[in-house]
């Protein structure tokens, strides 16, 4: 297993090199350190903090929740609306992710099933900005894959964006 240093030496009181990191918390929340945790490098590898940038991850999970915000404010799709309606770019991308962060978390490779988490925010972004709006059933979906598959690595910001959809039970029943 990996280790987080800094400066390409690990930390320690008497080089002065450690990290506050109530501070840290403080500044960017705990799911932005947790992913950023996660994203830097796979678990056997050393992180080097000096290198890592949870501001990053506060701007991801700020994307991650305007999503949620934006499928909540459309409201959910129409009473008569099928499971396959939508953008079907979209759903592909949703369902390929699904699969994806699956067999990616069950191997260990998180910081590429982050990545992944990424790129649905990217497509889901587009469709909104560029293709049917975020009124589309596919939109939702991906809204509520991405609350549910990020719960597994920012559990706070998952919940909220979980009850911005309407949602009743918590995330981490779904």
């Amino acid at each position: 297993q990996g280790q987080v240093i800094n400066g390409g030496k690990a930390m320690s009181k008497s080089l002065g090199n450690g990290v506050d990191l109530g501070q840290q918390l403080a500044a960017h929340g705990v799911d932005a350190i947790r992913l950023t945790m996660v994203f830097a490098s796979p678990p056997e590898d050393d992180i080097d903090w000096a290198d890592v940038k949870p501001e990053a991850m506060v701007k991801f999970l700020g994307r991650a929740y305007r999503l949620a915000a934006d499928a909540a404010a459309a409201g959910a799709p129409p009473a008569g609306a099928a499971a396959g309606d939508g953008d079907l770019d979209l759903r592909r991308v949703t369902h390929h992710t699904i699969e994806e962060v699956t067999r990616l978390v069950e191997v260990y490779r998180l910081n590429v099933a982050v990545a992944r988490l990424m790129e649905l925010v990217t497509a889901a972004r587009r469709t909104i900005d560029t293709g049917p709006g975020a009124g589309d059933p596919a939109v939702r979906e991906a809204a509520e894959v991405l609350s549910t598959l990020l719960s597994l690595f920012a559990p706070y910001t998952a919940e909220e964006c979980w009850e911005l959809l309407g949602r009743e039970a918590s995330v981490a029943k779904a």
